[in-house]
């Protein structure tokens, strides 16, 4: 192990057990409810650099905007993909990015904690309650009332999905404002949302148009993951010939990692692109998507098409997509007919 890296395990080991009790007394902040409440200005915490795990916050990020629509919402994350992510929330005030790799760039990273300090919030939200860096810029941050993000075991019994990560933010932060005196909230969390503009939308269906140029609807699949998540060449090549048998009357194309590789060795058209948001207007003009749990996947979600992921994990229930039609299947108990049969039923759905 290099010293940079030891360096950085003894950092996580250090913060964690710095932070292990912050927000232990958020239950005894002073909330003095004679006094007009008013949110203006808001601090969202989610100091990691995952594609997916930004698009996992977009629920809470259009819940806080539901519910206070005229904030200005700062969003303290990590690495350089947010204002991508983010480029269509109005409501998106300032991105602070703490640099990925801190020790790297010490000067950067004190200053990223400068900021947070100058500023003067009226609430700051803190998404992951694992998060040292999260909680401890809750902490630091000065603002009239701090959620910390801790475990609230009442709101997990009365949600049956609260386990999943982009939905437990919302259930606690709906909660939260109870304490602040606001209605909570009993619609649906939000999905999540790229917001792609008209014009993105039509560029994608453009490319479309290059890559498979008939009047046939399109399938997309996606089938690359990272670690033991990637299914086999062997598993995927069986599961594309069932798909091109039962979906004569549909074409398929692979969308491809930033690796610039196919499970099912390039055998169907493919599309290629490092732009996020390109990929997701792709995806958008599509009748489904398919892939295993991944970046990709959740950006499939965050287009708003109908999404299959593929889970070999025991973590659907907290990372699968939800709404728009979408479904998780747990690839160790489903056969692939009966896979078909889920897609099948979604696509009679679209019809």
């Amino acid at each position: 192990m290099s010293i940079l890296k030891k360096v950085n395990v003894f950092r996580r080991i250090l913060t964690r057990s710095l932070t292990k009790n912050i927000g232990s007394s958020q239950k005894n902040q002073h909330i003095d409810l004679t006094q007009k409440i008013e949110i203006k200005r808001v601090l969202i915490s989610r100091p990691n650099h995952r594609l997916g795990n930004l698009l996992l916050i977009t629920p809470l990020v259009q819940d806080v905007i539901a519910t206070f629509p005229e904030c200005k919402i700062d969003l303290f994350v990590k690495g350089g993909l947010a204002p991508i992510v983010f480029q269509n929330y109005e409501n998106i005030n300032y991105i602070i990015e703490l640099p990925k790799k801190p020790f790297k760039n010490l000067i950067a990273y004190f200053q990223v904690w400068i900021k947070i300090k100058r500023q003067r919030y009226d609430i700051v939200i803190n998404v992951d309650k694992g998060s040292s860096s999260g909680r401890l810029s809750a902490q630091f941050a000065d603002a009239k009332y701090k959620f910390f993000g801790e475990v609230d075991e009442n709101i997990a019994l009365k949600y049956k999905d609260y386990e999943h990560i982009a939905k437990y933010p919302v259930y606690e932060f709906r909660s939260f404002l109870t304490k602040l005196g606001f209605q909570e909230k009993e619609n649906p969390v939000p999905s999540l949302d790229l917001k792609l503009s008209n014009a993105e939308l039509a560029e994608g269906k453009k490319t479309i148009d290059k890559i498979v140029p008939n009047d046939k609807k399109t399938i997309a699949i996606f089938t690359y993951a990272t670690d033991d998540k990637c299914y086999s060449e062997t598993w995927w090549e069986e599961f594309y010939e069932q798909l091109k048998t039962k979906y004569q009357d549909y074409n398929i194309i692979e969308i491809l990692p930033v690796e610039n590789i196919s499970q099912i060795g390039f055998k169907a058209p493919t599309f290629y692109s490092k732009d996020i948001r390109e990929i997701g207007s792709v995806i958008a003009n599509t009748e489904i998507f398919i892939g295993a749990d991944s970046g990709i996947m959740h950006l499939a979600s965050a287009s708003l098409t109908p999404t299959v992921g593929l889970f070999s994990r025991l973590n659907q229930n907290k990372y699968a997509p939800y709404n728009n039609n979408s479904v998780a299947i747990n690839t160790n108990t489903s056969t692939t007919e009966e896979s078909i049969k889920v897609i099948n039923n979604i696509l009679l759905g679209k019809n």
